[in-house]
């Protein structure tokens, strides 16, 4: 496993985590009926306020540096408590059910922009194309700017002295860790780049990677190096000469369009996503598996509301308005909803339950006074706390 992955994950995931939001908050700008869903009245200063904030957290001295260290990928569930602390790190909030579809259409889209590297070393263009986005969302504010072309300097300084076969192992850590990932996203249904059972389709064609020949003929030499044959073979694809290679450097033409902003106001549905299909199950809830997972959460850093300035209210919205589950869950939610997307219910008075809790618990805090097994994205977590 790469120990490089992280980094890469974090600007990839936050670059699309920006491009839904903007999408959303626009399209909520724009919307007549705003008010009347419980969204309140947003602005075009709030959408920008809300980008700067993300952009300015996300791109913090301190977190990057964390974040560059050499070290393993995170979990699913500790790298959505990263990622809703930076939703989260302005005056915008969403419910549970809105980060939860927020978090997969992020790995989904950055899952089919893996499948579609032409070689591995090209993730760091996917990458590059995030960071020039953002860049381009904080324009009119200096500072942020300067950070996110600091973070570039580093990201460019850390990863241009890779060689291939650690490219390679980079983009074989990110399969693994999407591997079981199968979201169905409308915009890619559309576009038939995604089966109804949420797996990509990947067409045999295109332009072959920088370097690379286009497949389909082979070549005989002798002894002496000198060609003396050519022969044909079907390639079962229509492939074409390579285009030329991308900018690595801070500016300048990546070429791909990978890692590019897919959304547009104009088709808000897009946004929509929805599993796949699967055998149907009892849904009656297990609140004691409930309050586990609550307490687990506890235990590796659960989320915490930073209080607002008291002349300074912030604003909570549902980003997915297509999806009938966002509804329901808008109208039960209570006034402390868990950012970790994990039902809040009060602790059973059931004696042995309320034993067995203990016992848990007692494991975790004796395991975590090993140093030597700390949870993984704990310093992370309370770095992000500080900010």
């Amino acid at each position: 496993m790469s120990v490089r992955t992280l980094p890469l994950v974090i600007i990839n995931l936050g670059g699309e985590m920006l491009y839904i939001l903007d999408q959303r908050l626009q399209a909520l700008n724009t919307s007549e009926d705003n008010s009347e869903k419980g969204r309140g009245v947003w602005s075009e200063n709030d959408r920008k306020r809300v980008m700067n904030d993300i952009v300015r957290t996300m791109f913090s001295k301190s977190l990057m540096d964390e974040l560059l260290k050499p070290q393993q990928l995170y979990s699913h569930r500790t790298l959505k408590t990263v990622l809703t602390r930076l939703a989260h790190a302005s005056i915008m909030r969403l419910n549970p059910a809105s980060m939860d579809r927020l978090y997969e259409l992020m790995i989904m889209a950055f899952k089919y922009q893996v499948f579609l590297c032409p070689r591995p070393k090209d993730l760091l263009l996917i990458s590059y194309n995030h960071i020039d986005a953002i860049r381009e969302f904080v324009k009119d504010t200096p500072v942020v700017v300067n950070q996110v072309e600091e973070t570039h300097r580093k990201i460019i300084e850390v990863y241009s002295s890779l060689s291939e076969g650690e490219f390679q192992l980079l983009r074989q850590t990110l399969l693994i860790f999407f591997q079981d990932m199968h979201v169905r996203v409308s915009l890619f249904l559309k576009s038939q780049v995604q089966n109804p059972n949420g797996r990509f389709a990947l067409s045999p064609s295109g332009p072959v990677p920088h370097g690379i020949d286009v497949p389909g003929l082979i070549r005989t030499f002798d002894s002496k190096a000198r060609e003396v044959r050519r022969s044909e073979f079907p390639t079962g694809g229509s492939y074409t000469s390579p285009i030329r290679e991308g900018s690595f450097d801070l500016h300048g033409d990546r070429v791909t369009r990978l890692g590019m902003n897919m959304y547009t106001v104009n088709h808000p549905e897009e946004t929509h996503t929805s599993k796949a299909p699967s055998v149907k199950t009892d849904d009656t809830p297990n609140l004691l598996a409930k309050e586990e997972l609550n307490l687990l959460a506890r235990l590796m850093g659960s989320m915490k509301y930073e209080d607002l300035p008291k002349a300074e209210t912030g604003f909570r919205i549902n980003l997915f308005t297509t999806d009938q589950e966002e509804e329901e869950a808008g109208a039960s939610g209570g006034a402390e909803e868990s950012l970790f997307g994990v039902i809040n219910i009060q602790a059973m008075q059931d004696e042995e339950a309320a034993t067995q809790l203990a016992r848990i618990a007692g494991e975790f805090a004796e395991r975590e006074e090993q140093p030597e097994e700390t949870n993984k994205g704990d310093d992370l977590l309370a770095m992000m706390d500080d900010l």
